[in-house]
C-alpha cells in the first residue's frame, strides 16, 4: 500500500492507492466518511482531511489498520501516538491516576492519619513512674493467685490427701472464705477508688453505672468472678456448719466455673495498668498522685 499527498484546490488529500477490499475500520464508520467515500472507486477512496482530527493522525490510523491486514507480524511495535495525542493520553491517564488515588487512597491515609505516632521507649526511673499502678496490682494478684493455687492443689488431690485429718479440712474451708473475702473487698475498693479516676481518661475502667454489657471489659470480668465467688461461698459455708462434709472433686467444680476468667482478669487488669498503656493517658506526676 503506498500513501501519497495530492493538492487538490485549496486543500490537502491522502490517496490510498491499491487498498485491498476489507470492510470498513470502526473509526471510519462515520456517516460523513461512508458518503464521501462511495464517489470514488473503491482502489481510490478519498478521506477529506477536514473529516478527521489531523493529517498526522488519519495517516497514522490508516497505516495500522493496513499493518493489521498483512500477515507479518508487525503487531509487536506499536504505533507511536501524535504529540497532541500523547499530551491528551498523559493527562487523561493523570487524571485518571490522580482520580483513583482519591478514590482507593483517601480512607487509608485517614487512618494513617489517626495511627498513633510512635512514643520513645521508657528506661529507668521514668519507666517504673508510669508503672507504678501495675507493679502496685500485681503485688495485690500475686498473694489471690498463692491462695488460689493452695485451694486449687488441695482439690485436685481429692479426698485421699484429707485423709481422717478433720483440722486440715476445716483450715481449708477457712482459707477458701477468706480468699473469697479479700477478693471481694479488693474488687470493691478498685470500683470505689480507683476505678472512677481513671475512667476519666481510659474507657478500659469505664462503666454503665449498672454492671451490665455496656460497662468496660474489666468490670464485666468482675461480675463474672462474684458469681462464681458467691456459688464457692455458699458451699464453704455450708461446709463450715457442718451442713455437708467437704468434698474436694465439689470444691473443684466450684472453682473450675469461674477460674479461667479470674486469671484472665488478674493478668489483663495488671497490663492495662502497664506503663506503655499509662503514658497514653497520664503525666508521669498525675500516675503518682492516683490512689493505690
Amino acid at each position: 500500500m503506498i500513501l501519497r499527498r495530492t493538492s487538490i484546490g485549496a486543500g490537502i488529500h491522502l490517496v490510498a492507492n491499491r487498498l485491498p477490499p476489507q470492510p470498513v475500520p470502526t473509526f471510519l464508520r462515520s456517516p460523513l466518511l461512508a458518503t464521501g467515500s462511495q464517489q470514488l472507486p473503491p482502489n481510490k477512496r478519498v478521506f477529506s482531511t477536514c473529516l478527521v482530527p489531523s493529517r498526522y493522525s488519519l495517516a497514522r490510523r490508516t497505516h495500522s489498520y493496513a499493518a493489521s491486514m498483512s500477515s507479518t507480524a508487525s503487531s509487536a511495535t506499536p504505533p507511536v501516538d501524535s504529540p497532541s495525542e500523547s499530551s491528551n493520553s498523559v493527562a487523561s491517564s493523570g487524571a485518571l491516576k490522580e482520580t483513583t488515588s482519591k478514590d482507593n487512597g483517601s480512607e487509608p491515609c485517614k487512618q494513617e492519619a489517626k495511627e498513633e505516632k510512635k512514643l520513645p521507649p521508657l528506661k529507668g526511673a521514668e519507666f517504673r513512674a508510669y508503672n507504678r499502678l501495675a507493679e502496685h496490682m500485681d503485688l495485690f494478684h500475686a498473694h489471690f493467685r498463692t491462695a488460689w493455687n493452695t485451694l486449687w492443689t488441695a482439690a485436685c488431690a481429692g479426698n485421699g490427701a484429707l485423709g481422717k485429718n478433720k483440722s486440715r479440712g476445716r483450715s481449708l474451708v477457712g482459707e477458701g472464705l477468706a480468699f473469697v473475702a479479700q477478693l471481694e473487698i479488693h474488687h470493691n475498693i478498685e470500683e470505689t477508688y480507683i476505678f472512677p479516676v481513671l475512667a476519666r481518661r481510659m474507657p478500659e475502667f469505664r462503666s454503665d453505672g449498672k454492671g451490665g454489657k455496656g460497662a468496660a471489659e474489666l468490670l464485666r470480668q468482675h461480675r463474672e468472678i462474684h458469681d462464681g465467688m458467691e456459688g464457692m461461698r455458699t458451699y464453704l459455708r455450708s461446709c463450715r456448719e457442718g451442713g455437708q462434709d467437704l468434698d474436694m472433686a465439689a470444691l473443684k467444680a466450684q472453682m473450675e466455673s469461674w477460674g479461667t476468667v479470674l486469671w484472665t482478669h488478674l493478668d489483663q487488669e495488671v497490663k492495662t495498668l502497664g506503663a506503655e498503656n499509662m503514658r497514653k493517658y497520664w503525666t508521669a506526676d498525675e500516675i503518682r498522685q492516683i490512689p493505690m
